[in-house]
């Protein structure tokens, strides 16, 4: 057999790419561009496991198939460097968090070129490098100096904002705003100071500063997102985390809403993950509606989709976060209510959401009254109301609302039925029912009423009919060092941007990375930390970006990295376009994904773009989970005992370290080994073997089911690696990790390794005329590869591949005319060996400048045809016959057949029934 030395073959390759700048991507207009994206990892320091390449790996093979195809294919890689996990360890340690992530990154970078990806590593990009983050200050500096004008229907720049304050003032214009503006004349404008005029366009701006309810977690000195908080406490650590008030930077994603609703109908994204963002964003159509606080002059806004329903309302509901619900506690109901409270708002609103079974409120003391009948209703406090939608209160209609039945049910309140209904099983909505036992609107079907409320509220001044968003504007801020820093100064407690000259704002140095003694943010350590004007010396933000700031444009950059003039030049952007293939994970559907579309439809409106969608095809790859294996202790002992015995014995399962066992049979001396303390460890054993038990689980290191790439490529070779993680099943699947498989897909490496060689080791092609089956082997594969790329079905072609080395191998092929071919087929999924085989077949340079083998669908069209002959309907024999045969033919052939013979007995079918390819029946 030849000896397929992999380890050789897949250093030399490697080694040659990068010599070569194999996948090096340039803007050429004569050839059609394909782009294809991963979302970039951030490099922790525990390194890449067998989970993690899944993606990569799948976009790496469209990659180098539509290479192959002939399109100009851009297939860049980098790394988002911001994060917690370095800053956390820069805390634990005091090195800086560039160190770690420099280290991590080399150990990230080593992993992925071990596997052999076609990534063009000139157009690497890393968040944390000021060259980089310069670009991403840029950005957000030209969200301060922008506003969304709704007539237009884009972002505009806030100087054409000031031109018209300063002739007709904020009467005429319609634009996205903080909701408490007032009305202003030219003249008012014109008179307002400059603190005031500022304060005023701050309300505009789409990045802005605002006091913002967040989770702030004291321990990591930060404020979390929603998706990083659990039950109360953080994710990362598990440390406590409140809802409290703090002043924040935010983005007026809200004004994009709209658009980022009708975008999704024209992507090629899974609808799952379309519905995420759909439900996200939350569009709904209703009202506004004011409600009286009874003896006193406090108003409660309400936002409703149903204000046919007001006349069954019977209490409302305020956020726990509420400083409305604070201000009505009455001193009978003060001590309960804000111990309530307390807890509340300490709830994260993921939790609220999701857990419907548990009831809480408070009553407040206080009484609203209800504008369309004047009834006097009590004002609760509810933690299933949340704070940042709507208006943070809730008109309560038990009878229609299932979350509101149940509150009212639990505490027992008034259930008012204002919808014609059965209501034996509860509340129900009743969308499009009649209205009843409600005045003025009785009688009418829901549009109708809905319509002459909306009516009424506009025409007393109590309200108006309004589009809201369940969306709300983005945080942008963090209280720690590991960020980018914001471009932002402030004079007189007002933010204003540095010159655009003086970026990057680099992060400044720090004795520690911690926030202050008095709980300033990490920056407030920095000596310095100040931008000097000509006006004076004036205070730097001393917050940081968030985690989001640097991937919601990194697929932009990759187009030109080096620019220094620039974010991108947009000849460069115009021609890449949008990305054409992104894989990741769909836990970034309502983060990464959404964020980068509305930076991409902002860019877009600033003209420095010309598409406003950044990602036209998307899949979400699977899970590989991880196969752990146990041992059985016998309990009180140092005593193992194997898998088919545990039950004989008092035993505990225990976690063994998967990469000392091999096809779940443990290796006792790299046990004892493991651990010091079961060097002197006894085993009681099956068959002379110890075997392990097994279960699928999440892979982490505290099941010590981590198996670490490097172990696979070491053993099998990365082309194994790359194959087998593609054979495990459907991409977008979850998928348990079982190495005992991986065998197979070694053995095919060197069955195909064996086709081109003889025995001894020597390659052995022939010129000769392949065979039709040999073709037909070969075209077969061809077309399952192509129709798979057209489904994204990477798993099934590695079963035709196999499928084909089997026939061939069976054929004892070695025709150049077919083998060529072959090597063409493989070489997205196994690039080293097919590149190998390419240069023994004699050909120079990459297997990659070549081109994909054309199907002929003329090589799978059969000649001859097997009937199963029909005798009083059973088959009794089979026959082998052309297909060009006519009817007569056939039956002529059949007739004198042997067999047929034999059980006509002689005697003359009464009837003989032909079907050309495909069958013959004789009744006799």
């Amino acid at each position: 057999m030849a000896e397929y030395t992999f380890k050789e073959i897949e250093k030399k390759w490697q080694a040659y790419w990068e010599k070569n700048e194999t996948f090096l991507a340039k803007v050429n207009p004569d050839k059609p561009k394909f782009y294809s994206l991963d979302m970039f990892p951030y490099p922790s320091g525990a390194g890449l496991h067998v989970g993690h390449p899944l993606g990569y790996i799948a976009s790496d093979i469209v990659s180098r198939f539509k290479k192959l195809k002939g399109f100009n294919v851009l297939h860049p890689m980098g790394y988002d460097s911001f994060g917690l996990p370095a800053e956390q360890y820069a805390i634990q340690t005091g090195q800086h968090p560039a160190i770690t992530t420099e280290q991590n990154i080399a150990r990230y970078t080593e992993q992925l070129k071990n596997i052999g990806f076609a990534f063009d590593w000139s157009k690497e990009v890393r968040t944390s490098n000021p060259d980089y983050y310069k670009w991403t200050q840029w950005i957000f500096m030209q969200l301060f100096n922008s506003y969304y004008d709704q007539d237009a229907d884009k972002a505009l720049s806030i100087d054409s904002l000031i031109k018209r304050f300063e002739k007709e003032g904020n009467t005429t214009v319609k634009a996205v705003c903080d909701e408490d503006i007032e009305k202003f004349s030219a003249e008012d404008w014109n008179a307002f100071s400059e603190k005031e005029k500022q304060e005023t366009l701050l309300k505009y701006r789409l990045t802005f500063l605002a006091e913002t309810t967040v989770n702030w977690c004291a321990a990591l000195g930060t404020v979390l997102s929603n998706d990083e908080v659990k039950e109360g406490f953080s994710e990362r650590g598990g440390h406590p985390v409140e809802r409290k008030k703090m002043m924040q930077w935010s983005m007026r994603i809200t004004a994009y809403a709209d658009r980022l609703l009708k975008g999704l109908d024209k992507l090629d994204w899974s609808e799952p993950i379309k519905e995420m963002q759909r439900n996200w964003i939350g569009k709904s159509i209703g009202a506004d509606v004011v409600f009286q606080v009874k003896d006193s002059e406090q108003t409660i806004k309400v936002f409703t989709t149903r204000v046919d329903t007001i006349y069954g309302v019977t209490y409302l509901a305020l956020a726990p976060e509420s400083d409305l619900a604070a201000a009505l506690i009455t001193e009978d109901q003060r001590e309960k209510a804000e111990a309530y409270i307390e807890v509340a708002k300490n709830r994260s609103e993921r939790e609220r959401m999701s857990d419907v079974k548990t009831i809480s409120g408070a009553f407040t003391g206080s009484y609203a009254i209800n504008p369309f009948n004047g009834e006097e209703i009590q004002v609760w406090v509810a933690d299933y109301v949340l704070a940042g939608y709507g208006t943070g209160a809730v008109m309560a209609v038990p009878a229609h609302d299932e979350r509101d039945y149940n509150f009212a049910k639990h505490f027992d309140l008034e259930i008012r039925q204002v919808i014609d209904g059965s209501m034996e099983e509860g509340s129900f909505p009743g969308k499009g029912g009649l209205i009843i036992n409600s005045g003025f609107i009785s009688n009418l079907y829901m549009k109708d009423a809905m319509n002459k409320a909306i009516k009424f509220l506009e025409e007393k001044g109590i309200g108006k009919g309004k589009i809201q968003y369940r969306m709300r504007d983005a945080i942008f801020t963090r209280q720690r060092y590991w960020g980018e820093p914001l471009p932002v100064y402030f004079k007189e407690g007002l933010p204003y941007l540095i010159e655009e000259k003086d970026l990057p704002l680099v992060l400044p140095a720090v004795d520690k990375y911690l926030p202050t003694e008095d709980g300033e943010p990490p920056l407030a350590r920095a000596k310095d930390w100040n931008y000097k004007t000509s006006d004076g010396e004036f205070p730097l933000e001393r917050s940081t970006m968030p985690g989001w700031a640097g991937s919601s444009w990194y697929f932009f950059r990759y187009t030109d990295p080096k620019n220094e003039t620039e974010f991108a030049d947009k000849a460069k952007t115009d021609y890449w376009g949008s990305v054409d293939l992104y894989i990741g994970g769909s836990e970034h559907a309502t983060g990464h994904l959404l964020y980068s579309r509305f930076w991409t439809k902002f860019l877009y409106d600033l003209g420095v773009l010309s598409i406003d969608e950044p990602f036209q095809k998307m899949i979400n790859q699977g899970m590989i989970q991880g196969r752990s294996n146990f041992v059985y202790r016998v309990k009180g002992t140092n005593k193992f005992v194997s898998y088919g015995l545990r039950d004989q014995y008092d035993t505990f399962a225990m976690h063994v370290d998967v990469n000392i066992v091999y096809n779940d049979q443990l290796n006792l001396e790299k046990f004892k080994a493991w651990r010091p303390d079961l060097a002197d460890a006894e085993f009681i054993l099956e068959d002379g073997k110890y075997i392990c038990g097994s279960e699928v689980e999440k892979m982490s290191k505290s099941k010590y089911n981590v198996v670490n790439p490097d172990d696979i490529i070491e053993r099998y070779g990365a082309d194994t690696l790359r194959l087998y993680e593609m054979f495990l099943g459907p991409l977008e699947q979850f998928k348990p990790w079982n190495t005992n498989g991986i065998d197979g897909v070694y053995k095919f490496l060197r069955k195909l390794w064996n086709l081109y060689h003889s025995n001894s080791g020597e390659l052995q092609i022939s010129d000769a005329e392949p065979s039709k089956e040999e073709y037909k082997a070969l075209h077969k594969a061809i077309k399952k590869m192509e129709d798979d790329m057209t489904n994204f079905s990477f798993n099934t072609s590695v079963s035709s591949f196999m499928i084909c080395v089997n026939e061939l191998s069976a054929l004892k092929s070695n025709k150049r005319a077919i083998l060529e071919p072959l090597a063409l087929l493989v070489s997205p999924y196994a690039p080293h060996i097919a590149e190998e085989l390419w240069s023994l077949l004699g050909h120079e340079g990459s297997i990659t400048e070549s081109s994909f083998p054309i199907f002929d669908e003329s090589h799978l069209k059969e000649s001859a045809f097997e009937y199963p002959v029909m005798i009083n309907g059973k088959m009794r024999v089979k026959i082998n016959l052309d297909l060009s045969l006519t009817k007569d033919q056939i039956q002529e052939a059949a007739l004198s057949d042997e067999t047929v013979m034999k059980w006509l007995e002689g005697k003359a079918p009464k009837k003989i029934i032909i079907v050309p390819g495909k069958i013959v029946n004789l009744v006799v």
